[in-house]
């Protein structure tokens, strides 16, 4: 049931990017920050916890669960270190999913070659 839930959330947050793909006339860009200042938001306002202990990775892992991430982590980080934090504790909650992403992107660039558009 786990799953069913994570991919009916994700989903459908998934959905809703490709909506504002098609039918606006936003770039790809501007919607994934968008998508990353919502979650921080969601996160501020308190919906965002909720949905990812209903959802699971449903909600953690689209962009939406990258801004609540940050959001997350600057406000331990604040609650610890005071005001310092908010410029440590969102690096510090990301860093491991950060450092996947160079990680695997190196390693995907070694093994494959890239090739000009035709």
């Amino acid at each position: 049931m786990d799953f069913l839930k994570a991919f009916i959330i994700g989903g459908l947050i998934c959905v809703v990017g490709q909506i504002l793909i098609d039918k606006t006339k936003l770039t790809p860009a501007r919607i994934l920050v968008t998508f990353v200042v919502l979650g921080v938001f969601l996160q501020l306002i308190g919906v965002y916890a909720p949905l990812v202990d209903y959802a699971g990775a449903g909600a953690t892992v689209p962009l939406t669960g990258f801004g609540y991430n940050l959001c997350k982590g600057v406000s331990k980080a604040v609650s610890e270190r005071g005001f310092f934090g908010i410029f440590t504790g969102g690096l510090t909650a990301a860093a491991a999913g950060i450092s996947a992403a160079l990680i695997f992107g190196f390693l995907v660039s070694v093994i494959f070659r890239s090739k000009p558009k035709k």
